[in-house]
């Protein structure tokens, strides 16, 4: 290899390799930290400090920080039975969370406490139609399986998935209360758009997304 060919394959390797987070993203699957559950602001100061913001900085979400958040949203709070910090109709647990960040798309594995790289792309614009999306560190996308819903009305499903996207939104609006960071709920997607380029399969549709990030 020429000097100059194995220099740009090394830059472009570095680059790839160490993003601003705590951790690499060169994998398919990362394991998150362990999240921490104990600490925090007491609820009712939580509930009182519970607001929409929509001025974020572009400042990276440390690796704890996405674990806990991720974990506060829907992950495992009773191991023996993998019942989630959020409820879901019947218990069929059909919304998935992606997590849109400049490094890439990924998806929120409860389970195994971690995230699987779907697309290494930055498709965060695409996530809304709000300017501060493309900027903002972690755009979350709630996606609704309806495989998992077998047995359900068409109105059946779209009620359920919109209520347990909304027990998941509410979950992660109390922890950036609690932990001082900025977030808020969207609705206005150009759903084609984005399903496409997540690719998703014809049983998924996504619900809403949701910005999370230090303030401005």
């Amino acid at each position: 290899m020429k000097p100059f060919s194995m220099f740009v394959t090394l830059l472009f390797t570095a680059i790839f390799l160490f993003s601003p987070a705590d951790f690499s993203f060169a994998q398919s699957s990362i394991d998150l930290p362990a999240p921490v559950t104990d600490g925090g602001k007491p609820l009712m100061r939580v509930l009182r400090e519970r607001k929409s913001e929509r001025s974020f900085s572009s400042r990276e979400l440390p690796s704890q920080v996405l674990s806990d958040l991720l974990w506060a949203a829907c992950g495992i709070n009773r191991p023996d039975t993998q019942g989630r910090t959020a409820p879901s109709a019947k218990n069929r647990q059909e919304i998935d969370v992606y997590v849109a960040m400049s490094q890439g798309l990924f998806l929120y594995d409860p389970l195994h406490h971690r995230l699987v790289l779907v697309i290494a792309e930055d498709i965060r614009g695409l996530t809304g139609t709000q300017d501060f999306v493309a900027e903002a560190p972690v755009n979350l996308i709630f996606v609704a399986d309806h495989l998992k819903m077998e047995g359900m009305t068409g109105p059946q499903k779209e009620f359920y998935a919109a209520t347990d996207t909304g027990f998941i939104s509410e979950n992660i609006y109390l922890y950036c209360a609690s932990e001082g960071l900025s977030t808020v709920v969207r609705g206005l997607i150009n759903t084609l758009s984005l399903g496409k380029a997540m690719k998703l399969r014809p049983s998924q549709r996504i619900i809403l997304a949701q910005t999370v990030g230090f303030p401005k």
